[in-house]
């Protein structure tokens, strides 16, 4: 059996699991990047570019699990040099929810931030920490004046885990001085979107 390497987002790596295990998808082996380069896009094309090239006497084929994700083309530039796909779209955001759903929000409010389960179990780490609001409150206004609503992205709609996640997704919110709104995306919008990926089963 041939052997693809997915190259993925670490902030997606439960969900890319649950899809991959569901699916029965035994040949494709999974290398996560640092989630916490969500604020740092500039690292991703790079890291990215060496993976493959380490890929290449272990795997048949590669497969990307970002979106753009800030790389401003960068790291479609890397991709484009190797023959290498990636999820489409510009964030997790858009195939999380599904293209049509994500750009209806959108074009509903443009001043949205947008929450997965994994920005709501380390919101605390990843914003207000990593974008220094905790050590300076005063960022908060900065980096948020233009926003008006945070949308919660849920993927695990498991009702325990969903209670807890709504109750931190409201703190998330309240943090930043916004109010919040819900969507249940689930992992079917991301199962469709890893459809090049299920291509290479033999």
């Amino acid at each position: 059996m041939s052997r693809t390497l997915v190259i993925a987002c670490g902030a997606i790596a439960h969900e890319l699991v649950a899809v991959i295990k569901a699916n029965q998808l035994k040949h494709l082996d999974i290398q996560c990047l640092p989630a916490e380069w969500h604020n740092t896009p500039e690292k991703i094309a790079p890291a990215v570019d060496e993976k493959i090239k380490n890929s290449q006497l272990t795997h048949d084929k590669v497969f990307v699990a970002y979106a753009d994700c800030g790389t401003g083309g960068r790291l479609d530039n890397v991709l484009r040099k190797h023959n290498v796909e990636r999820l489409p779209g510009d964030h997790c955001y858009s195939f999380f929810a599904g293209s049509n759903a994500f750009e209806a929000m959108a074009e509903q409010e443009l001043g949205t931030f947008y929450l997965t389960d994994y920005l709501v179990d380390n919101f605390q780490r990843l914003i207000l920490d990593g974008l220094g609001i905790t050590a300076h409150p005063e960022l908060r206004d900065q980096y948020f004046c233009h926003y008006t609503r945070v949308m919660y992205l849920v993927q695990d709609s498991s009702p325990d885990v969903l209670s807890m996640r709504k109750i931190a997704a409201q703190k998330a919110a309240d943090a930043l001085g916004l109010t919040l709104d819900i969507h249940e995306t689930g992992l079917q919008p991301f199962e469709q979107s890893l459809r090049g990926i299920r291509i290479t089963s033999v």
